[in-house]
């Protein structure tokens, strides 16, 4: 049960901050995507769903991208 809250309510946010207009804002959606990630691994595994599994894979790379971008790189710069 607690996995399905937090991909929920982790997930969306990910997803809402990205479309918004401001950079300040977006950089945000990959923080909340990547803590979404273990409950989705969790909960694919557990299901035997191994090809939204594999898919989860790419979705973290997505997002830890993101941070590398949003976060790593731009102080960096």
């Amino acid at each position: 049960m607690i996995d399905q809250i937090a991909i929920g309510l982790c997930g969306v946010t990910a997803v809402f901050l990205s479309q918004d207009k401001r950079e300040s804002v977006r950089r945000f959606a990959c923080l909340f995507g990547m803590v979404s990630q273990p409950f989705w691994f969790w909960t694919t595994w557990h299901a035997k769903q191994y090809g939204i599994f594999a898919l989860c894979i790419l979705y973290a790379f997505s997002w830890v991208r993101g941070f590398y971008v949003h976060w790593i790189k731009r102080e960096a710069a």
